[in-house]
């Protein structure tokens, strides 16, 4: 009995094999008109960004809250100064609309940290709206932007 069983299983399997080889054999074709004009649109990017400014109190307000929650910090940004962009769309027309930005951050611990932060449309929450990826040299404590938040600019 255990031998009948284990022998509908293999030649299940050889069944479904045999299947899928066939279906990979069935020639490739190119995408029709409809294909490449209402399903495959690719994405509208309209480079509407808002000026580096915008980004602060976001990184303020998740700088806190990192360091409080993961690294038993109580380091906050008190203000930023030369607040300036980097470049916008480094990668030309077609690539993700990016504004690349860099300040200075007055910390409460008394250090003064370059900033370097990216505003991305499409990469807030849901891709719904703009996001902000930023890193604060001194302070990538895991090592994500590192080294000293190179990853982190254009």
């Amino acid at each position: 009995m255990f031998r009948m069983s284990r022998l509908r299983v293999v030649s299940g399997f050889g069944v479904v094999m045999g299947l899928a080889m066939l279906a990979s054999a069935v020639p490739l074709r190119a995408a029709s008109w409809i294909e490449q004009n209402v399903y495959l649109s690719g994405p509208r990017y309209d480079g509407a960004l808002p000026p580096c400014e915008a980004g602060l109190s976001v990184i303020s307000g998740r700088f806190a809250d990192n360091e409080r929650r993961y690294w038993n910090s109580a380091i906050t940004i008190l203000g930023f100064d030369r607040v300036r962009e980097v470049v916008f769309r480094p990668w030309g027309p077609n690539a993700l609309p990016r504004r690349f930005c860099t300040a200075v951050a007055a910390l409460s611990d008394g250090a003064l940290s370059p900033v370097h932060y990216a505003i991305g449309e499409d990469t807030g929450f849901a891709g719904a709206t703009w996001g902000v990826e930023w890193c604060v040299v001194g302070y990538d404590r895991n090592g994500a932007y590192s080294p000293a938040c190179k990853a982190a600019q254009p």
